[in-house]
């Protein structure tokens, strides 16, 4: 195959999985794409021997033609990736595969189902002993890139909360449910939930999405004609959440992953623990602006700061607060955070919660409280976040009030020169 070829073909910009194949049309290689026009065209450049070494060479000589399929999300073309590996099973994909980093997604067989990861060899060889401490309903993989499925499995969790490999721990799940990832128990008809939400995840990882979409209309029609409106709804959020999947944080794993040398102490297996606080500053309604602030795994992230310049004046903190968290989130292209932190009381956890709601998205929230002397004297959310996170919240708070106040003697400022 040549790039005059690849020329005619009409390769969308979009993320999904592309295969090359051989005059046969039989896989040789199948890759994944955040952009499947620029990874594909990439492979014709006239450095692809530095950059992909002669295998990668060897297989485009012998490659005759080009197949792929576009997927909603980066998300689903990791996922679509090593479903179309594990069933062809090409050559040149088979031959890079490294055992010591792949890593298989097990689903285990009990009343309540865990979903973890675990490593092939690990795997394989405690399965072939006869070891293996739980029992398997279904295992998805290998996925080569360690990091990358851990960030994958960080984002499903969202969408389809599920128990870990650890939820034996009372005090990490009861950690997990406060966040939303993890099913509560205690509900009627719970465990028939919790049921469907594996069924949902087993879709996903067969790499039938749109199998899955299906199954979650058909049933939010069924939810109508019952009259079961809040389960029609929670399906409806469900299918929003899949079409707007934010895997930024996937493409910029991805990006670095692509830049590592050999060697490099590069951190891009780990994962991301996101906070962001919000605070409204005004002088008795007058220069109203807002602010956010960001912290990455306990450390400020000053280039991840906003200012938002409120609409309209008024002495208001409500809807200040209200009109931050919108424009925020119409900005999908920002990685979602882990916790919300805003400054006040339970008021203000009910106005960024009807934000939420409205835009079907689910993130806790933390109130800070002040005392007189505007310094924190409670903090109101649920308490394994509030007791766990405890410290970075109060000092991401008080960055926040810190920006804004700076924000708003700007504007005053400028707004009195101009008096």
């Amino acid at each position: 195959m040549n790039i005059q070829q690849l020329t005619k073909l009409k390769i969308p910009d979009s993320p999904g999985v592309y295969t090359f194949r051989d005059y046969k049309k039989r896989p040789l290689y199948i890759g994944r794409a955040t952009d499947l026009r620029s990874r594909v065209k990439s492979y014709f450049s006239n450095d692809i021997i530095e950059t992909r070494g002669p295998r990668i060479v060897d297989m485009i000589t012998k490659a005759k033609f080009l197949t792929w399929q576009e997927t909603n999300s980066v998300l689903e073309a990791v996922i679509l990736e090593a479903t179309l590996i594990r069933r062809y099973q090409p050559s040149y994909n088979v031959d890079e595969r490294d055992d010591k980093s792949s890593q298989y997604v097990i689903i285990t067989k009990e009343e309540w189902p865990r979903v973890f990861l675990v490593r092939l060899r690990d795997f394989d060889q405690c399965k072939k002993e006869g070891t293996l401490p739980y029992e398997v309903k279904k295992q998805f993989g290998p996925f080569i890139e360690s990091g990358l499925i851990k960030e994958a499995l960080k984002i499903l969790r969202r969408l389809f909360p599920f128990r870990d490999k650890k939820a034996h721990d009372p005090r990490r799940e009861a950690f997990y449910r406060a966040l939303g990832r993890s099913p509560e128990k205690n509900e009627e008809d719970s465990k028939k939930q919790y049921a469907r939400t594996i069924r949902y995840l087993i879709l996903f990882f067969e790499g039938k999405s749109k199998s899955l979409r299906s199954l979650i209309k058909r049933e939010m029609k069924q939810y109508i004609r019952e009259l079961k409106f809040e389960e029609a709804g929670q399906n409806n959020r469900l299918l929003y959440a899949l079409d707007h999947i934010n895997d930024i944080a996937l493409i910029k794993r991805e990006r670095e992953q692509a830049d590592m040398a050999p060697g490099s102490n590069s951190k891009a297996g780990s994962a991301e623990f996101r906070l962001e606080a919000y605070d409204v500053a005004h002088l008795s309604g007058t220069h109203v602006v807002g602010a956010m602030t960001v912290s990455i795994n306990g450390q400020f992230a000053p280039s991840e700061y906003r200012k938002f310049k409120i609409s309209r004046d008024t002495n208001n903190d409500i809807a200040g607060l209200t009109e931050i968290l919108f424009r925020r989130l119409n900005h999908t292209e920002w990685t979602y955070p882990d916790i919300i932190i805003v400054d006040g009381n339970e008021t203000h956890v009910r106005a960024a919660e009807n934000v939420l709601k409205a835009r079907r998205i689910s993130i806790p929230i933390v109130a800070v409280t002040k005392d007189e002397r505007h310094k924190a004297d409670r903090l109101i959310g649920h308490p394994e976040l509030v007791e766990r996170y405890k410290r970075e919240i109060i000092a991401l708070n008080a960055e926040c009030h810190r920006f804004a106040i700076g924000y708003h003697r700007k504007r005053r400022s400028k707004g009195m020169r101009g008096n």
